[in-house]
């Protein structure tokens, strides 16, 4: 496949910050799709709607999703609204967690998030795909993979600190019990549960700064043969 750089962990392993990071330095694009499972969880949210496969598949038919690259940064709208902000809370991660374990919903984002995924790729030479099942399900063959994992008490401060430095007043044992729970959502959903694909580079962040994660994936690509 095109240049196509899969990165998947759970909550806290730094993925998108070292995936913006990492299309940065390569000069290519950058695709958070976890965005847009959040953006069908605001909207669920927002409309007071029941869970259920037959709703979601109603809303999500009734949805337009657009993500747009400003320097780099991405943003979601739904239904013309920039939600980009909104979508940033641990409501919003709670929401997006319920709504991925729904196959409407899924079928729905992967078909998006593969369409827009390879458009970027040629539109910019290459893209940094993110989210949980990026090397498992949306871009299996990916030209690289990677996942990125870290230990609870390490992913708990670096949520903690995000959200803190957003002006939000959470606890710490709060964002650790809540990271404990989508973990649990996420690795225990029956459709594309969040797990390392095989072909995958494990790398561990706990005690790494960014510049020495994206320093290891880019050392990991030169090094690695091309998958055909």
């Amino acid at each position: 496949m095109m240049n196509i750089i899969a990165i998947d962990g759970p909550v806290g392993a730094g993925k998108s910050t070292v995936a913006r990071a990492l299309a940065k330095r390569l000069g290519y694009a950058y695709l958070d799709t976890g965005a847009m499972y959040r953006a069908i969880g605001w909207k669920a949210y927002a409309a007071g709607i029941e869970c259920n496969d037959r709703n979601l598949e109603r809303l999500c038919e009734n949805t337009k999703i657009e993500v747009s690259l400003s320097d780099n940064l991405q943003r979601i709208f739904v239904d013309g609204k920039d939600i980009t902000a909104e979508i940033r809370t641990p409501e919003m991660s709670r929401m997006s967690s319920i709504v991925s374990a729904f196959g409407p919903v899924r079928q729905h984002l992967v078909k998006l998030q593969r369409e827009t995924g390879l458009i970027w790729a040629r539109q910019y030479g290459g893209v940094v795909v993110e989210g949980r099942d990026m090397g498992t399900v949306v871009f299996p063959d990916a030209m690289y993979k990677f996942y990125l994992d870290a230990d609870i008490a390490e992913r708990g401060k670096r949520r903690w600190k995000e959200l803190s430095d957003k002006g939000m007043e959470v606890e710490l044992t709060e964002t650790i019990r809540n990271i404990e729970e989508r973990d649990a959502n996420d690795k225990g959903r029956s459709i594309a549960p969040l797990r390392k694909a095989g072909d995958a580079a494990l790398i561990d962040t706990t005690g790494l700064g960014l510049d020495e994660v994206v320093d290891r994936i880019c050392m990991m690509i030169k090094t690695t043969k091309v998958r055909n």
